[in-house]
């Protein structure tokens, strides 16, 4: 099966020795969205951003796009100027503390108006990891939460901000996307498409199936599925692949993410074969993504191969081993050489 190179409209590269390590596994995907997220230094300036653009390149991996880390300091005259000057393409907002290195992120979104109003105004992408922090909202519906507390209220008021509610789990977020006419999308990983939340049970706790926002229902993972594979252009990929080293996610207070970057390509051709949809996934991998960034789909083409194969249950970086999704599993497509 040929088709143009895929796109990756959410991806966490990290830094240092594991952005070396785990960038290679990006180098099927023609642009690739860069999250911001780096630790205790996140990308919220344009030099910032031009300086990890370099770092990324410098590790031979080509197509990177960088986005804006938002605070409740962001200013808008930065933000469009960054925008502007090519430093980035979009901003992402991470509530305070919803995620992992998200503890520098917003405490309120509404007092963030003038900045999405600029936005809106130079067409400048919005990013969303869509979860409420509030711990008095179970875990399992914060997703749920967001889509009726938060995000219903920021489209009424800013109806030509041009919206990704990012990393989607649940029925709800499919419908509500699905009820909007104009200005608002989805990505959807590759793990959420494979795993309901029994899977973090799975004959014990397995702490490399945590990710944020967690799993959830099964009747919410065939709802994405079903979206994913139905040819909505409001829908694309983005893998959210997010490395750890297994001594981290294995700690007391483990840390969230699935790394599915070196098999996503895989996990995304089975799901689309399984729902007899093959002929869905270029729109989804490579063409929808590109429409709503405004960019041509690459020219470049891939070549998958139904023959199974088995990845590796680990890559090794500097810091030590990262857990691979379905690695030591037995997938059926797999990309040419």
């Amino acid at each position: 099966m040929i088709l143009r190179r895929p796109d990756n409209w959410h991806l966490h590269l990290r830094d240092g020795p594991m952005l070396a390590a785990v960038a290679p596994c990006s180098s099927v995907f023609g642009r690739k969205i860069a999250m911001p997220n780096l630790g205790q230094n996140p990308i919220t300036t344009l030099e910032q951003a031009f300086a990890y653009l370099e770092r990324i390149a410098a590790t031979g991996l080509t197509g990177a796009l960088g986005t804006c880390y938002l605070t409740d300091k962001t200013d808008p005259h930065e933000l469009e100027r960054g925008f502007r000057a090519g430093a980035w393409v979009a901003a992402k907002l991470y509530p305070a503390n919803a995620t992992t290195h998200s503890a520098q992120g917003v405490t309120d979104i509404f007092r963030l108006l003038p900045v999405f109003w600029r936005m809106s105004e130079i067409g400048m992408p919005l990013l969303l990891h869509g979860e409420v922090t509030d711990r008095s909202v179970d875990i399992f519906g914060r997703e749920d939460v967001f889509i009726h507390r938060i995000l219903k209220r920021l489209l009424a008021e800013l109806p030509d901000l041009r919206v990704v509610l990012e990393h989607i789990t649940t029925q709800t977020a499919v419908e509500f996307v699905q009820s909007r006419e104009r200005n608002l999308f989805a990505t959807i990983t590759p793990h959420h498409l494979w795993w309901n939340r029994n899977a973090l049970f799975d004959g014990g706790l397995r702490p490399h199936a945590y990710c944020l926002p967690v799993l959830k229902r099964e009747e919410d993972r065939l709802a994405l599925r079903k979206v994913a594979t139905s040819g909505d252009p409001r829908f694309f990929a983005g893998t959210d692949s997010a490395p750890h080293i297994v001594r981290k996610k294995l700690d007391d207070c483990g840390c969230a993410g699935v790394f599915c970057e070196p098999t996503a390509v895989s996990a995304y051709a089975q799901v689309f074969e399984d729902e007899h949809a093959l002929e869905r996934l270029e729109g989804f991998m490579s063409l929808h993504g590109a429409a709503f960034y405004g960019l041509q789909p690459n020219e470049e083409r891939i070549t998958l191969v139904k023959k199974p194969w088995t990845p590796p249950k680990e890559i090794e970086t500097p810091d030590g081993p990262v857990h691979v999704f379905l690695g030591g599993e037995t997938l059926n497509w797999q990309i040419a050489a």
